[in-house]
C-alpha cells in the first residue's frame, strides 16, 4: 500500500461538484479495490452533502464512515450481498457526469495511452488537462 508506481499500473479517482467539474483529482495503486482507495482518501474529500460512486465502492465500512461525516452515500449495493441497501436510482443517474469527465480527459492523448512511465508524472498530466478543459473562458 505504497506510492503509485507508474502510470500503467494506476487508477484514477475524481472528487467533482454538481456540475461534473473536477475538484479534486487522486492516482492510487492499480491493484486495491476501490472501496480500500475510497476509505484512504475519505479525509481528504470536501466537505459534501452526497457521495456517489459504483458498486466497487460498496463496502462494510466506507458506508458508516461516511455518514458519521454527514455524507449520505449513494452507491448500488454489489449483487453479492445478502443484506440488501436500498439506494437512491434517481441520484444515482448523475454518475453519468464523472463518465464524462474521464471520457474528456481522455482526449488527450497523452492521457488515454498513458505515455508517462511515472506517477507523478501522470497525474501531473491529468492535473494539467484538467483545467483547461474545465476552466477555460468560451
Amino acid at each position: 500500500m505504497g506510492r503509485p508506481q507508474g502510470g500503467l499500473n494506476a487508477t484514477r479517482h475524481a472528487g467533482c461538484d454538481d456540475t461534473g467539474t473536477p475538484v479534486r483529482l487522486w492516482l492510487m495503486e492499480g491493484q486495491p479495490s476501490d472501496d480500500a482507495g475510497a476509505r484512504r482518501r475519505l479525509s481528504s474529500l470536501p466537505q459534501a452533502n452526497h457521495m456517489i460512486a459504483d458498486r466497487g465502492s460498496d463496502a462494510d465500512g466506507l458506508i458508516p464512515a461516511l455518514q458519521t461525516r454527514g455524507v449520505t452515500p449513494c452507491i448500488p449495493p454489489r449483487r453479492h450481498r445478502t443484506k440488501r441497501r436500498r439506494s437512491r436510482h434517481t441520484r444515482a443517474k448523475q454518475r453519468h457526469k464523472i463518465e464524462i469527465l474521464f471520457g474528456r480527459i481522455k482526449d488527450w492523448r497523452r492521457i488515454a495511452m498513458r505515455d508517462d512511465r511515472g506517477a507523478h508524472t501522470f497525474l501531473s498530466a491529468i492535473c494539467l488537462a484538467a483545467p483547461v478543459i474545465f476552466y477555460r473562458k468560451e
